[in-house]
């Protein structure tokens, strides 16, 4: 069995569903999975040995750059692929619908009372009903049931084993570590502005920690909000500059992951690293999943999972020492 997933985008998502993988394999240990998403976002998958093949399509620097041949590049390629047995389009956009209905027929996806742009779903031999507003990975786990006819539980979810992996060269950042003391990732960057806890804040909540903090970042926005931290804390590092998968390695050897609802906390679930994730304009029951060892702190803002409102800012609302409070009962 020749199977394609399709998530094209974004970090998290991928991340998000990449536990689906070692399902896959458990039901058809000799199936060829093989993955399409956007170039940037490969090399979170690319180390995967449940992953045959990682095929890039180009549309976002296409559609930045405004290039024709590139975008023509990526159809050629896509065209290319050979034929799939199952094609799963987990995205459930108009753009991945397309991508997918370029390399095969036999398309799994969401119905169109359970994606955000309904058009994508005429494109798709099959449909999964599940409601936009559920949670993300179940979402995922809901539809890779229906296409290869499993029978994922939450209760297996709760117990799936690591979901991404890396190289031993990508531990790098091993020097930052410190035997002596817990170790705790603080991701302080986000996509939105609104999705981002003040460094304020998280100056406050380093002081309040004892342990040795090391301040992941992805940006020179980021990096500068790490260096100003970094001043005014005596147990915080910053990491250098980390590949995704070198940012794998980082989590994975950590004791706890506090930060936004952003891709770098999210790894923190895909390896089964304790973490907590804040919430400000997005919703925890969608972004993440919750149990034991992962908690979600969401702000007192009401939020619709239909209709996010980016200008809402009451992340800075979370008090550092709930979260102080909450980092201690997760490194016990």
């Amino acid at each position: 069995m020749r199977i394609a997933i399709v998530r094209l985008s974004a970090l998290g998502d991928i991340i998000n569903s990449a536990l689906i993988l070692q399902f896959i394999k458990q039901a058809h240990p000799d199936a060829r999975i093989e993955w399409i998403c956007e170039e940037a976002f490969a090399p979170i998958i690319q180390n995967h040995p449940q992953l045959d093949a990682v095929h890039t399509v180009a549309i976002k620097r296409a559609k930045k750059t405004k290039s024709i041949s590139l975008l023509l590049q990526t159809i050629s390629m896509l065209r290319s692929l050979g034929t799939y047995d199952v094609i799963i389009d987990l995205q459930g956009l108009l753009k991945s619908a397309i991508v997918a209905r370029f390399i095969g027929k036999n398309i799994y996806g969401f119905d169109k009372d359970s994606i955000r742009e309904p058009l994508a779903c005429k494109f798709y031999q099959s449909h999964a009903h599940i409601p936009y507003v559920e949670n993300s990975i179940w979402r995922t786990v809901v539809l890779l049931n229906a296409a290869l006819g499993l029978e994922i539980t939450k209760e297996i979810v709760d117990t799936k084993q690591p979901a991404l992996f890396y190289k031993e060269e990508d531990k790098i950042t091993q020097n930052l570590l410190r035997s002596e003391q817990k170790n705790i990732a603080f991701v302080i960057g986000a996509s939105w502005p609104s999705k981002t806890y003040p460094k304020e804040n998280f100056i406050q909540l380093a002081n309040k920690l004892d342990a040795n903090i090391i301040l992941i970042w992805g940006s020179p926005a980021e990096k500068a909000d790490a260096e100003a931290i970094s001043l005014e804390t005596q147990n915080t590092q910053l990491a250098p500059k980390l590949s995704l998968p070198q940012l794998v390695a980082l989590i994975d050897s950590v004791d706890l992951v506090i930060g936004n609802d952003t891709g770098p906390t999210h790894i923190a679930w895909a390896m089964n690293r304790p973490s907590i994730t804040l919430f400000g304009p997005t919703p925890a029951h969608k972004m993440m999943w919750e149990d034991k060892k992962h908690l979600a702190i969401e702000s007192d803002s009401t939020v619709d999972p239909l209709k996010l409102d980016r200008s809402d800012m009451s992340i800075k609302d979370i008090l550092p020492q709930l979260i102080c409070d909450k980092a201690k009962e997760l490194l016990k």
